[in-house]
C-alpha cells in the first residue's frame, strides 16, 4: 500500500457513513412530521365529532336550533349548521391549526324521539 491510500480510504468510509447517517436523520424528521400531522387531523375530527354530539343534545331540547359559530372545543374550533324540517342535517366542521375535518348527520324524528339516519365524514 502506498502512503497517503489508507487515509484516503479511511476519508472515503467517513463520507459514507456522515451520508447514511444525515440521509436517516432526513427520514426521521419527515417521517415525525407526518406523524405530528395525522395527529391533527385526527384532532380535528373529535372536534367535528363533540360538534355534532353538541348538536344533538340542543336539538333533543330545542328542535328549532340552528347551530354555533367558532365554538372553542379542546385545541381548536367547530362551527355547527343545522338545517332541515322535519328532519335535520347536522354539519359539524372542526378546526385546529391548519387541519379542517367536516361531518355531516341527517337525523329524523319519530314519534317525537330524534334518531341518527346517517354519520359520515364530508371532504
Amino acid at each position: 500500500m502506498k502512503k497517503g491510500q489508507a487515509l484516503i480510504t479511511l476519508l472515503i468510509f467517513i463520507l459514507i457513513a456522515i451520508t447514511i447517517s444525515s440521509s436517516s436523520m432526513i427520514i426521521l424528521l419527515l417521517n415525525s412530521q407526518g406523524i405530528q400531522k395525522n395527529q391533527q387531523g385526527t384532532i380535528a375530527l373529535h372536534i367535528a365529532e363533540s360538534g355534532v354530539e353538541n348538536a344533538l343534545l340542543r336539538l333533543l331540547r330545542n328542535p328549532n336550533y340552528t347551530g354555533e359559530e367558532d365554538l372553542p372545543v379542546g385545541e381548536g374550533n367547530v362551527t355547527i349548521t343545522v338545517s332541515g324540517s322535519p328532519d335535520k342535517t347536522i354539519i359539524s366542521t372542526g378546526k385546529t391549526g391548519n387541519f379542517i375535518r367536516k361531518i355531516r348527520v341527517i337525523t329524523s324524528y319519530h314519534d317525537n324521539a330524534l334518531s341518527v339516519d346517517s354519520w359520515k365524514e364530508i371532504f
